[in-house]
């Protein structure tokens, strides 16, 4: 669905460096530190920048060559973007209706109604979350194949995030053809929503893993000092020095708990992983 090799755009002080790839029919998460990179991503997969180098290919076809009708398959909230604060939503459904064949009128009505976004009150007037759920739905209101999504929940308090979470699992559910790619730096929006996960850090991919496997295979391995000297290390990713001894974030959480059943050993979650990956030695 979406395949970016050695996607290359330099700013002062800042490169990016990117590859990777979304499949049909998945939820990909682009995880990172502000700054990192992902915006900058999502707005040269949508051709809204120029870039210095590499390629980009959506639905098979490079970014350029794409026809108005492969545009209509697109579905996009960004981070920055969203319609003037005067108009209401009643003013933007027909600017949906002209712009998207498969625009649905009733449907998206009703989910405005179901999430308690008001019609004929001015966008400027809803509050964060409201906005950010009239995004959202925007974006998925005309049977889109692929919704890119920035940082959608950011923001949001934990009832808001998790009605534009259920939004998008439902929305995957009714067609096995769609395909979501999802940036945040809510770790647990992530873990709960995505099938693999992306981590960009100052511009380049760092690591990419399915979710089970990332919380199923990595942990966090706590040693002092003289554990750490004798334990066998190949399969350790990063180090962080501590006071009590190191951290330590492996991949391979069951050969550890079988060969040193006595080390303390946390599940590794999506937050921990980004700290020890930007902060930890190799």
């Amino acid at each position: 669905m979406i395949k970016i090799e050695n996607l290359q755009k330099k700013y002062s002080g800042f490169t990016l460096d990117c590859t990777m790839e979304v499949h049909p029919g998945t939820i990909t998460g682009l995880i990172g530190q502000n700054g990192a990179g992902k915006s900058t991503t999502f707005k040269s997969i949508l051709g809204l920048i120029s870039t210095d180098g590499g390629s980009i290919q959506l639905f098979g076809k490079n970014v350029e060559e794409l026809t108005k009708q492969d545009k209509q398959k697109l579905g996009v909230a960004l981070s920055d973007s969203g319609f003037s604060g005067w108009l209401t939503i009643k003013d933007i459904i027909p600017i949906l209706a002209n712009m998207y064949d498969e625009f649905n009128k009733e449907d998206f009505i009703e989910k405005c109604h179901q999430f308690q976004l008001p019609l004929d009150k001015k966008i400027k007037e809803f509050s964060t979350g409201m906005k950010a759920k009239l995004k959202v739905l925007v974006a998925i209101s005309h049977n889109a194949t692929l919704v890119v999504l920035d940082e959608p929940t950011a923001g949001l308090d934990v009832v808001a995030r998790e009605q534009v979470l259920d939004m998008l699992r439902s929305y995957m559910e009714q067609d096995d053809r769609r395909t979501i790619l999802i940036s945040s730096h809510i770790s647990s929006d992530l873990e709960g929503l995505c099938d693999d996960i992306y981590m960009i850090h100052n511009g380049k991919i760092v690591l990419h893993e399915e979710t089970d496997i990332l919380l199923g295979n990595y942990a966090v391995l706590k040693v002092d000092d003289k554990k750490y000297e004798i334990m066998d290390r190949k399969y350790v990713i990063k180090t962080m020095k501590e006071t009590f001894g190191y951290k330590c974030l492996t991949d391979q959480r069951q050969f550890y708990q079988e060969n040193y059943p006595d080390i303390v050993m946390e599940k590794g979650t999506i937050d921990e992983l980004i700290m020890m990956m930007i902060r930890g030695d190799e």
